[in-house]
Parts: structure tokens; sequence; C-alpha cells
């Protein structure tokens, strides 16, 4: 059974239970969450349902784990907070557990956990034979300074040391179409990194050679033009069921899940899913729409729905989630121990439930981290979180008229002190833009966070 205590440190101030702990009781959806937890049943052993890579012929976990938000010895996301240290005891039991009920495929990147996921998946992993787990990694030069072949081939051969293997299953070019084409053929084309990669694939270190996408369309497109050159031999996309007709409409730069999933159809490319919870924003439904799923199947969690819509297209090789804790893993596992396919009636339930979600602004923020660290120390995933939250359940101080507004604009306040540190809220932005290409969803951050700061500011003076 699942105390309070540990559940609010699993959803953490800046999720589903902020505005219970600031009054000082439970909400409704606090409360459905923990009943979740409690009755949680154990995953079966030897139910996992697998795909076939078309290429290997090897039988690869429909859930794979997502090495990001890895459990730290303060209890925090290390994705996060780069002050904490990884919790290696509690990722070994994690990765343990995870195997022991059928998962083989682990992502990972030397962007990840402030640069520490790499080393600590391997010291993980290296405890099991290597013939029992697939690894996925990238190339992950952000920087402009890690674009030149030198930097990047030794990034490249760093993961193989911290990984602790001789060669790696999956690799991709990471996060390719975020700034364009002209910063990917920076990336990749220019410094000779895409020949190198396709010449260490020849030569066995590499099993699987693709590439994640976020961003501009034309870099996919292109890529995909080229795959008798390239073979591709998967490509990692977003896919859920709000992005699968609604991913430009939340993001004028983000690319529909239909057209890309049947772009890599078309060429049998296997596509392995990111972002099934659009970081956790499809598990954090506004309650009125969690009340419909619940009415639905009372049995089943909210984040079920997404899991399992991720899972059902028979093109989709693995759905990557990041699992901190337990029960999140547990959870995962229910879903996919073994899948049970949506009907085509829950699809089109799905999407009037999503229709529903585009109509509510939010700043379309994943809490993917990887625009920090900032230099100046902005939380930048813990601010827009925190107000995403708040948006979503509705409780936002707009209309000074309303009768709740003087309640909600206390909580506001008093719940982002709670979730942010002060020396971390927006007001402390000086708008240098650092962040910015970085983010695979291409938030205008600095203009979000000068909005925020005007909004947070005039709150306060109205106190």
């Amino acid at each position: 059974m699942i105390s309070r205590r540990k559940f609010l440190k699993i959803f953490g101030a800046g999720t589903v239970a902020t505005t219970a702990a600031m009054v000082g009781c439970k909400d409704s959806k606090t409360e459905q969450m923990e009943e979740e937890y409690k009755n949680q049943v154990e995953p079966p052993v030897g139910k996992m349902t697998y795909r076939l890579n078309p290429k290997t012929k090897e039988k690869v976990s429909l859930l794979g784990y997502g090495m990001m938000r890895l459990p730290t010895v303060g209890g925090k996301a290390s994705a996060r907070e780069s002050e904490e240290e990884i919790d290696q005891e509690q990722v070994n039991r994690l990765v343990d557990y995870a195997m022991e009920h059928g998962v083989n495929y682990f992502d990972t990147s030397p962007a990840y956990c402030q640069g520490h996921s790499e080393e600590s998946t391997g010291i993980a992993l290296k405890r099991h034979k290597r013939s029992e787990y697939f690894v996925a990694t990238k190339l992950s030069n952000f920087k402009e300074e890690t674009w030149s072949r030198e930097e990047s081939v030794k990034m490249y051969k760093e993961s193989f040391k911290n990984l602790q293997i001789d060669y790696i299953d999956y690799y991709l070019l990471h996060s390719v179409g975020q700034g364009g084409m002209e910063r990917f053929e920076n990336r990749y084309l220019k410094n000779g990194m895409l020949d190198y990669l396709l010449e260490e694939r020849r030569a066995g270190r590499i099993k699987n050679l693709g590439f994640s996408y976020h961003g501009d369309i034309a870099v996919f497109d292109y890529l995909l033009s080229k795959h008798d050159q390239y073979q591709w031999d998967f490509v990692q996309i977003e896919l859920n069921y709000l992005d699968w007709d609604y991913a430009d409409e939340i993001n004028e730069r983000n690319t529909d899940a239909r057209y890309l999933y049947g772009e890599l159809q078309k060429l049998n490319i296997p596509a392995v899913v990111m972002e099934p919870l659009l970081g956790g924003r499809l598990a954090n439904l506004p309650q009125y729409l969690a009340v419909k799923l619940k009415q639905r199947n009372p049995q089943k969690s909210i984040a079920s729905w997404a899991f399992r819509y991720a899972g059902t297209p028979g093109g989709v090789l693995t759905v990557l989630s990041g699992m901190t804790y337990m029960e999140h893993l547990k959870d995962n596992l229910l879903n996919y121990c073994p899948l049970v396919p949506l009907k085509k009636d829950d699809e089109i339930y799905l999407y009037d439930i999503a229709k529903q979600i585009v109509g509510i602004e939010m700043i379309p923020c994943n809490d993917c981290n990887y625009c920090m660290p900032c230099p100046y120390g902005i939380d930048i995933p813990g601010i827009f979180v925190h107000y995403n939250k708040c948006k979503n359940e509705g409780t936002l101080p707009r209309d000074k008229q309303s009768p709740d507004y003087r309640k909600y604009r206390r909580q506001y306040l008093i719940g982002l002190d709670r979730a942010v540190a002060p020396e971390r809220q927006p007001d402390h932005c000086i708008q240098c833009g650092q962040c910015e290409p970085h983010c695979p969803q291409n938030i205008k951050i600095p203009r979000e966070l000068g909005k925020l700061s005007e909004m947070i500011e005039k709150l306060k003076r109205e106190g």
C-alpha cells in the first residue's frame, strides 16, 4: 500500500498533488491516483508482448525502458536536478525487475541525466548477459563545439566506454530536424559523421542505425528520400493519441504522427515511439476527461490508455517510457504483459478526448529537460509544468470577477514556490536565449518565461 507521503514524493509538487498539498486536503484526482497504486497488482512474468525486428529477426519488448529520468539519492529525477547523485542501487533494482518481466530494450543518451545516464545504464546492464538486452544510445552533438568530426567521434566512442559494451544495438542521430536542414547538415553531413556511422554499421559495431525526429519536416522527408542509400533500420518518432492528428495544432513546428508513421510504413521501417504520454500530460488529464476514461474502464489507469494506444500499431517496434519509480514500471508492465490492442471504437473515443484537449491552450513542454541546465539557474521545465498543471485543472487565476479568483491566485503562487525555488523562477531569466535551440518542441522559451514573469508579478501586486 502506498502512503500519501510516498505518493507526493512520486508525483511531486509540480504535478497532480500541488493543489491538494497547498490546501491541506486531497482533491479527487489525487485520491483517484493514490487508489490506483494502492490496488496495483504484480505484473505477470513471461507475458511480455514482443515485436520482431524485420532486419535481425530479434524479438524486442514492446515496452522499452527510457533511461532519461533516473531516480536519485535525494528522491528527485536526476534529469532535472544535476546536484543530486543517481541512486544506482535503485536503478539496478528497476532494471532487474524490468528484465525479469521481459523488458530487453534500454534507451539512453550522452545528454540524459546531466551526462550520467549512459554510465548508470552500463553499470546496471553489465550485471546481466549481453545477449539478454539491447542498448540504444545516440549521437547527441547538440552544441556547436561538438559538431566537428573529431568531437563527434569522441562522443560516439565514449558511449562504448560508459555502457561497457563493444557493440551498440540501436544507434541514433539524435533529434534531427531540430534547427532545420542547415543544422542537420552541420551535425551529420559536412563533418562526415553519417558516412562514418554507416562504416561502423558495416563493421558490426552498430547493429541498427536510425534517427530520432523533432522539428522541421523537410529533414525527415529528406532522410526518408535517401532510404535506398542509408537503409534506415528504425526511426524514433513522437506518437500518441493527441499527436496523431493534432501535433501541429499544439505546436506549429510539429508534424502529425499519422503522417510520420504512415511514411515509415510505406518503406517498412520500424517505428520506435517516444513521448507516449507527452511528458506526462496524457496521464494528468483535466478531471472531467479523466472521469470519462475511468468510466469506460475503471480497472485501468489513465496512463494505460496512452500506452495501449502507442503499442497497438503493428509497425511499432517498442514504446519508450521514462520510469523513475517501481510503481510507474509496474503500471506500464501491466499494459504490455501482454498488450490488449485497442479496438476501433476505443481509438475513436480517444480521438474525441484529444479534440477536447486541443481546446486547452498549454505551453507544449514535455519535461524532457533538453533546455537544462540553464546557465542562470532557471528551472524552465518546473515553471512550465506548474503552469500547465493549473491550466489543465482550470485553476489559473484569470478572471478577477470569479468568486474563486483569490483562492486560485493564492494556490498558484504558493504552489509555484513549492515546486520551484524562488531564485529559479522566471523573473530571474535574462532572455539570453541559450535554451531555445535545444527545445525539441520549438518553444519560444524566453518569450514564454517573460510572459509568465509578468503574470506572476501582477498576481503578487494584486495581493
